[in-house]
C-alpha cells in the first residue's frame, strides 16, 4: 500500500505520517516542493529513528511521480469527493494520495483523478489533520485487503 503527500506544508505532520507507514508497512511518497526542508528539526523530531523502518520516495514535482507510477491506480483523498472512504474499494497497490494541509490539490489534479474518497465529517468543521487522515484510510485501505497483521 502507498501513502502519497502532495507538497506538504508541515514538517510535523510528514514526519508523523513516515513513523505511521514505518509501522504499517507502507510505502511513502513525497511530491515536492515540500513547504519545509526534510532536514528541518522539528521534522527529525517527530521521525526520530523510524525513518530507517520506512520507504519513502521522493519526486521533484508531479509529473515525475506520475510517471514512475502509471501502472498504480491513484485514489484522491479530497473533503469534495462524493463518495465516502468505507463504502470505496480499496486494492493492494493503489496509492492514496493526500492534498497539502493549506490547500488540498490543485482542480487541474481533481479533474484528472478518477478516484475520489473522504471521509464522512460533522457539517460545522472543514477537515482533519493530514496525518490523521491518512491514519483512517490506510488502516481501511490495509484491512480490505487484509494487510494489518
Amino acid at each position: 500500500m502507498h501513502i502519497a503527500l502532495y507538497k506538504p506544508d508541515i514538517p510535523q505532520n510528514t514526519a508523523a505520517i513516515i513513523r505511521l507507514g514505518a509501522c504499517l508497512k507502507l510505502k511513502i511518497h513525497i511530491i515536492e516542493p515540500c513547504g519545509f526542508n526534510l532536514h528541518d528539526s522539528r521534522f527529525k523530531r517527530v521521525v526520530m529513528d523510524y525513518l530507517g523502518f520506512s520507504k519513502i520516495f521522493s519526486y521533484e514535482n508531479y509529473d515525475k511521480f506520475l510517471s514512475k507510477n502509471i501502472k498504480k491506480r491513484i485514489v484522491l483523498m479530497t473533503t469534495k469527493a462524493k463518495k465516502n472512504y468505507h463504502k470505496f474499494n480499496f486494492k493492494k497497490n493503489d496509492i492514496l494520495l493526500f492534498g497539502r494541509e493549506s490547500a488540498g490539490v490543485p482542480e487541474s489534479l481533481h479533474k484528472t483523478i478518477k478516484n475520489k474518497v473522504k471521509i464522512p465529517m460533522n457539517k460545522k468543521t472543514r477537515s482533519l489533520n493530514v496525518a490523521m487522515s491518512v491514519a483512517i484510510i490506510s488502516a481501511e485501505a490495509l484491512r480490505q485487503n487484509n494487510l494489518l497483521k
